[in-house]
């Protein structure tokens, strides 16, 4: 049923979250797993230069330490996590829209199943802070999973 499955991932607890559901459908079905990181470009620091925009673009980091390191440290975890289950997981790094790269990501590389976390915002906050996982659920034609990050209360 799901052969190539998508984390979306930005280090936080909430994205973690998602990683267990997403890896427990992965040893399920067999299926292949990449853990995707993406750097908005819009909220990137202006004082950047084309070049150092269109290394972020492609994934390439290069001489952005800090950058490099969130997003192997984001990653890494689904890495870490799949490790433990026996799973491979493929990093991927790029930059722009997040909601706009994760569903390209999806269509390119024919992903059945985009496993996403959602801080579970409502009202007013959610209108004025928008929402990855929302514009990915209008962004995309793959099916998605959208994974509750809040605590249980």
């Amino acid at each position: 049923m799901y052969e190539r499955i998508l984390i979306p991932t930005d280090g936080s607890e909430t994205a973690e979250r998602a990683v267990d559901e997403a890896l427990a459908v992965a040893e399920r079905f067999d299926a292949e797993v990449h853990a995707l990181y993406v750097v908005d470009t819009d909220a990137v620091d202006v004082s950047l230069g084309t070049e150092q925009v269109d290394r972020i673009h492609s994934g390439r980091f290069g001489e952005m330490d800090e950058l490099e390191d969130r997003a192997k440290a984001a990653t890494g975890y689904v890495v870490d996590r799949g490790r433990e289950r026996g799973i491979a997981v493929e990093e991927q790094f790029r930059g722009g829209r997040p909601h706009k790269v994760i569903a390209d990501f999806a269509e390119d590389h024919d992903v059945d199943l985009i496993v996403v976390g959602s801080h579970g915002r409502s009202g007013i906050r959610r209108m004025l802070l928008g929402s990855v996982t929302e514009r990915v659920l209008r962004s995309t034609h793959r099916s998605v999973l959208v994974v509750d990050g809040r605590e249980d209360e």
